[in-house]
Parts: structure tokens; C-alpha cells; sequence
């Protein structure tokens, strides 16, 4: 049997608490780990102002994979752990994969959102000037590539091909970004030829947001750049079951170094301590390592006793305990 080198980031509030159980989870599906922990969040950085040390970064890059629970408090300057920690993992590791998946099968939901994850927006680009006067001037910039873009779209085209629908839709703002969308819908289409059995379609992303919450059943696979997909995932964990059951991975599908899976939800810290948190979402993107590992039937095994369990149990242990329960049968 395989064993894999996992590095863990609890984090702050709710994180260690919903991480424990995903552990505890993979535990029972008999796929070994060795546990690699890493002290970095909100907590970290109050009290010696660390974020992600250098020297961290390359340890990383000898794992097979790191989980992530949640970080961040409101003690922290918002935006100082998302960019210094988040971003950095997904931009230095080239975690250019954004991948979320939505099942509620009561409703017909079975959506995969690949979201671009390292160009859009979130680079940074922009700046203000004059600011503080009633002049201020602040512009942000989204940078698009084609070789950014079309590496997220073939993915897209790739996971869609896996399934039984082979169905992609592009989302995006084309009437109104005419150069980011343009590229985007232009990359879309070429990548689409070499894939003449899938089914394709577009959406403005507003538009998107209606059909979510009317009738999601109409989407399979969706590819969409770094700000819609962030947007547009939140709101497909609210109508497939709720936040606390939004899975995610960061991937980097070349595997040139190791991808992160972590739940969507935060951290959470008004209820951090009360043991009421739902460690579905983070049992869920533990499943999703392991299927990215190599381990489909472990993968599986987890997922299945996730939606068996479903809202029958109340309470982050007692989910938790029910959950492994039923992955060892």
C-alpha cells in the first residue's frame, strides 16, 4: 500500500476542529499518511508576524499534498494571510486549478466548477494614486493569458470527457470585458474542436447566478476565470446544501509540486470551540486528495458515507464519527 507525505494547516478558528475529522476520515478509509504539520494562519502571525517562510514553501514542494482547514480572524488586516499565504501557495506551486465540486442529488445537482486560479483580478495589478483626497484614483487590473486561460479551459474539456453528460459551459462577461472575454471565449472555442463528442455552451456569469438557484441541473462541467468562479462557487455551495459542504482542491495538474485541498467555508471564529462546525466540506476535500493521489476507491468510500450520513447527525465529532463509521462499514 501507498503512504503519502501530507502537510496540515489547521489554521484559526473552526480549522483544526473540521481538519481532525477529515484526518480522521482518511484514517478509516485504511489510506496511510504521515502527517506533516505546519503552524501558519492568524494565530502565527499575531505572535511573531510570520506568514509563509521561504524555507516552508520548499519544504512543500517534497510533499505529495497539502490540507488546509481555515485561516484568518478578524485581529487580522484583511487581505494580509489570502495574498501572503492563499495566493502565494497557488501562485508559487502553480496551483492553477480551481476545482469545486456540487452534489445534492434531491435537487439533481452534479456540477464541476473549475475556476482559473492564478491569473484574473488576484494578481494584483492595479494601484491607487492620490489617495485620501477627493481626487483618489484606484484601478485593479485583471491579467488573462492564453496559455493561463487555455491550460483551465482543456482542463475543463479533459474532466467533462470523464463524464456521462461530456457537457462544458463557459461563464463569463464577454459584452462587457471585450478583451478578457474575448480571449477567454476565443480559447474556449479552438479547445472545443479537439473535443467534438462534448457539448458546449456560454452564460454571462449574471445570468449564471439565476440558473444556479432556478435550475443547476442544466450545468455539468464549468470553467470560468478567477473572480467569477470565487463568486459564483459560493453561491453553488449555498443552493447544493450550505457552505459547510463545499468542498475544493488547488490543483496543479502537471504535478510539479504538490496541490491543496481545503473546504471553502472560513474559519469561522464565532463558533470556533463549540464543536457545532460541519467538517463535511473538509471531509469531502480530503476525498479529494486521495482521488487526486491515486486512490479512486478510498476517494469513493469517503464521499458515499459523506452523503449517507448527510444532516442525520448534529455536531463536528459526532459527524465526524459518523462518517468514519460508515466508510469502515
Amino acid at each position: 500500500m501507498n503512504s503519502y507525505r501530507i502537510g496540515i494547516l489547521g489554521g484559526d478558528g473552526i480549522g483544526p476542529e473540521v481538519v481532525a475529522e477529515g484526518l480522521k476520515a482518511v484514517e478509516a478509509s485504511g489510506v496511510e499518511i504521515e502527517q506533516v504539520p505546519y503552524d501558519l494562519g492568524a494565530g502565527r502571525w499575531l505572535r511573531d508576524g510570520t506568514v509563509l517562510p521561504d524555507s516552508v514553501l520548499e519544504e512543500w514542494r517534497s510533499l505529495d499534498a497539502l490540507y488546509v482547514g481555515a485561516v484568518g480572524t478578524p485581529e487580522v488586516t484583511p487581505g494580509l494571510l489570502e495574498r501572503g499565504l492563499l495566493l502565494r501557495m497557488r501562485f508559487e506551486l502553480d496551483l492553477f486549478v480551481n476545482l469545486r465540486p456540487f452534489h445534492a442529488p434531491e435537487r439533481s445537482i452534479d456540477i464541476q466548477v473549475v475556476r482559473e486560479n492564478t491569473e484574473g483580478p488576484y494578481v494584483g495589478e492595479g494601484g491607487i494614486l492620490r489617495k485620501g483626497t477627493p481626487h483618489e484614483v484606484a484601478t485593479q487590473g485583471s491579467v488573462n493569458t492564453r496559455m493561463g486561460v487555455e491550460r483551465c479551459v482543456r482542463f475543463a474539456f479533459d474532466l467533462a470527457a470523464r463524464r456521462e453528460r461530456n457537457h462544458v459551459t463557459l461563464v463569463h462577461k464577454t459584452n462587457i470585458m471585450p478583451f478578457s472575454g474575448d480571449l477567454w471565449q476565443r480559447a474556449f472555442d479552438e479547445v472545443a474542436v479537439e473535443y467534438p463528442q462534448s457539448e458546449t455552451a456560454y452564460n454571462h456569469v449574471d445570468a449564471a447566478c439565476i440558473y444556479f438557484v432556478n435550475s443547476p441541473e442544466r450545468y455539468d462541467v464549468i470553467v470560468t476565470d478567477n473572480l467569477f468562479g470565487d463568486i459564483l462557487t459560493d453561491l453553488g455551495g449555498a443552493v447544493a446544501g450550505g457552505i459547510g459542504k463545499a468542498a475544493s482542491a488547488n490543483l496543479n495538474p502537471a504535478r510539479t509540486g504538490p496541490s491543496m485541498f481545503e473546504p471553502v467555508h472560513g474559519s469561522a471564529p464565532d463558533i470556533a470551540g463549540r464543536g457545532i462546525a460541519d467538517p463535511t466540506a473538509a471531509i469531502l476535500s480530503a476525498a479529494m486528495m486521495l482521488e487526486f493521489l491515486g486512490e479512486p476507491d478510498a476517494a469513493g468510500s469517503i464521499a458515499s458515507a459523506c452523503y449517507a450520513v448527510g444532516d442525520r447527525v448534529s455536531g463536528t465529532v459526532a459527524i465526524g464519527d459518523a462518517i468514519a463509521e460508515s466508510i469502515a462499514g
